[in-house]
């Protein structure tokens, strides 16, 4: 499988994973291993460097790429602040900014986003944005200094699939970045669908953690996720609007009356 490519390392996986909702952290290794996941996003509220127990970094291995998101923001300045505090925290420079002042469908605000963004980028954050799906907003992002964009495929924690699918085409087709389909995706074959729009990667958080078995589920995410990325980069074949049958069907049966 061709590798991603972000802040100038080299992924094997386009299937990134959170770590909220789940009913014991005690089973996060396993979905981290099932899953493959390099890339793993979790809230700076819970590390817990206090207690071990508590401690969600005690829970994600440590060869893996931590995303700290700024769940809480509500404007460019929190998310700065929480940025700078994960760094501190030994967290790493990547950071997903989460910008939500919508309490109803938690959707992201675009323009303190975009504030966030510049500012991180430029203390030399490796910053993935987590936006509502609109191409001049994602054009700004650019400008603004992100690694990656993403757009979301539904309100958060809905499970509801990719109900933004042709904003989220148009930024594909229109944005030289990475675009990595961020809430809302409910099945694996949301992510394969995604996927095979020609999406970098995934993150998926909720449809995984509530599953009845979310190791399995995890690594039913995996492969859905390099289905669909080999679907895209073998090609799909063109939809037609009228029916063309595989072999012809005129002259077979009059060949034996000649």
């Amino acid at each position: 499988m061709d590798k991603l490519v972000i802040g100038g390392v080299k992924l094997e996986s386009r299937l990134f994973i959170g770590t909220g909702k789940f009913p014991s952290k005690k089973i996060i290794p396993d979905v981290v291993k099932t899953s493959k996941s390099q890339v793993i996003t979790m809230a700076l509220r819970r590390v817990d460097i206090n207690s071990k127990e508590e401690n969600i970094l005690e829970y994600i291995p440590k060869d893996c790429i931590l995303l700290p998101n700024t769940s809480g923001a509500r404007n460019a300045e929190e998310a700065v602040r929480i940025a700078r505090l994960a760094k501190a925290l030994g967290c790493g420079n990547w950071i997903k900014i989460e910008v939500i002042s919508d309490n109803k469908y938690l959707l992201p605000d675009n323009y303190e986003t975009i504030k966030a963004t510049e500012t991180l980028a430029k203390e030399g954050f490796i910053v993935l944005p987590y936006m509502s799906p609109d191409l001049i907003a994602a054009k700004r992002l650019v400008e603004a200094g992100a690694a990656a964009v993403m757009p979301l495929g539904a309100p958060i924690g809905t499970n509801r699939g990719l109900k933004t699918k042709e904003l989220i085409q148009i930024m594909i087709d229109e944005i030289d970045l990475p675009i990595i389909v961020d809430a809302g995706i409910g099945k694996p074959s949301d992510a394969a669908e995604a996927m095979e729009m020609g999406a970098a990667a995934v993150l998926v958080n909720t449809a995984i953690a509530t599953a009845g078995d979310p190791v399995k589920m995890a690594e039913a995410f995996r492969l859905a996720v390099e289905a669909g990325r080999l679907a895209y980069i073998s090609k799909l074949g063109p939809e037609k609007k009228f029916a063309e049958a595989s072999s012809p069907l005129t002259g077979f049966l009059n060949e034996g009356e000649k």
